[in-house]
């Protein structure tokens, strides 16, 4: 084991979301062996029955079995997480080297188009663009990719600024390399690290986004499992069977908290300042 490796797993934060994150998606891929009952099947004669030694977290409103919900809810939180993470940086690092490193109206352009987005509320424009679209998965991808990217283009940016005026960007531009194979080959690697970290708090924010739009009832549609469409299925019934708001919400916290360590331990370890502390 390298000392990278070994100074990121003495991080506590970076290990402890290691696991919870790890965890997660070894639940996510396993889903159909781990849940012990189809997620789908109702037994109405048994709804709202508590936690058991069959039902190791109760049944909801319909008689579903509230753990297998769980467990392929995670499948839904992953993708839509995955998914907005991968358009929102693709689109962002694009844009934001094309500014940092043309300048001029390029950047005025899209700086100008970052500021009018971030001018709005990101979920109130996630939202407002759902309500537009129609609630499905797809559409919750697009409209928080829609507002994602820019968090992106504007740190790249940034960063870009910064490493398109060192020694060997200049001598690279020196010996003829075109702009598009600077940028591929010799700025954007020296900018990864702080996107990376950005990218791992954007997984953690796409998730708690998804479950907020689901417990409005814009996201994911019945029967497919949610996380937050559980949540707002719950809340109906807190005083009676309150075991339907808690371990979806239980859920939710792990994974977004899980992911902030994992963020949190990766600025410690890729920021120099931080570095020199831990050595």
């Amino acid at each position: 084991m390298n000392k990278n490796a070994k100074r990121l797993l003495k991080n506590f934060a970076f290990s402890a979301g290691l696991l919870l994150t790890v965890t997660l998606i070894v639940i996510a891929i396993a889903a159909p062996l781990i849940a012990p009952f189809d997620p789908d099947v109702q037994d109405t004669s048994r709804r709202l029955e508590p936690p058991s030694h069959e039902h190791l977290l109760g049944l909801d409103d319909l008689g579903r079995d509230v753990f297998s919900r769980i467990v392929f809810g995670a499948r839904v939180s992953l993708r839509v997480g995955f998914s907005v993470v991968f358009i929102a940086s693709l689109i962002g690092i694009s844009l934001g080297a094309i500014a940092g490193y043309f300048g001029g109206i390029a950047d005025t352009l899209i700086m100008r188009l970052t500021d009018i987005l971030l001018a709005f509320p990101g979920i109130l424009l996630a939202i407002a663009l759902v309500a537009v679209l129609g609630p499905s998965l797809n559409n919750v991808i697009l409209a928080l990719s829609t507002i994602g990217w820019v968090g992106y283009a504007r740190l790249v940016r940034g960063q870009v600024l910064k490493v398109r005026e060192m020694e060997y960007v200049t001598a690279a531009k020196a010996l003829g390399a075109k702009s598009p194979r600077v940028i591929v080959l010799h700025v954007l690697p020296n900018v990864i690290n702080p996107v990376i970290v950005m990218a791992t708090l954007g997984l953690a924010g796409a998730i708690l986004s998804e479950a907020a739009l689901s417990f409005l009832g814009l996201g994911v549609q019945p029967p497919t499992p949610s996380w937050g469409a559980m949540l707002t299925s719950g809340r109906r019934y807190l005083g009676l069977a309150n075991h339907l708001a808690i371990f979806p919400g239980a859920a939710i916290m792990l994974a977004v908290m899980g992911l902030n360590f994992l963020g949190d331990g990766l600025i410690d370890a890729l920021d120099p300042k931080y570095r020199k502390l831990m050595d």
